[in-house]
């Protein structure tokens, strides 16, 4: 695999490492195990990272392997004090379904974000993406530091509304 998937592969792995921990730890509360059981996955991620669609959310792909290894985990565990193995499907099922509402919120959000004017986007993108401070972004808009949190405010306000007003249209 050439260096730039290398990177890629790195890069959203570290990105949402702490996603997939927390989903193993809902059926393996062990912490060192909930880490064997990640580098496992690391590893089946790795050696399939070539197959993997990048128009599909990496978690949803990663949390696939997941599922494997925390089966394979627990079917070899001799140590039955952590839950059994249908409380831990019935946990991971949950999980799942929480993971593809925050997939589907990330979406409406996305679409919200181009909504919003030239000028509200380059604050956001500013603040978060690059993460500038308020006392940068406000040399760089020419308004006062109290203006930019006010407008943060209100574009985080907006987007919020935004978010779930898509939602309530969709369950109507």
């Amino acid at each position: 695999m050439d260096a730039k998937k290398h990177e890629q592969f790195t890069r959203l792995l570290i990105q949402h490492e702490p996603a997939l921990i927390r989903y193993i730890l809902v059926a393996v509360p062990n912490r060192s195990d909930a880490r064997d059981i990640l580098q496992e996955c690391s590893v089946a991620l790795w050696n399939r990272f070539e197959n993997y669609d990048t128009e599909r959310s990496f978690v949803a792909w990663a949390l696939g392997f997941v599922r494997i290894e925390i089966r394979r985990f627990l079917r070899k565990s001799a140590r039955r004090n952590q839950l059994t193995e249908r409380a831990a499907e019935l946990l991971l099922h949950d999980q799942l379904s929480a993971t593809r509402e925050l997939d589907r919120r990330k979406a409406y959000l996305q679409d919200c974000l181009r909504s919003l004017s030239e000028q509200q986007q380059s604050i956001i993108d500013g603040y978060y993406r690059m993460e500038y401070s308020v006392n940068e972004l406000s040399k760089q808009t020419g308004k006062t530091a109290d203006a930019i949190y006010k407008t943060l405010h209100r574009i985080r306000r907006s987007l919020h509304d935004c978010v779930e007003s898509t939602i309530r249209g969709t369950e109507a």
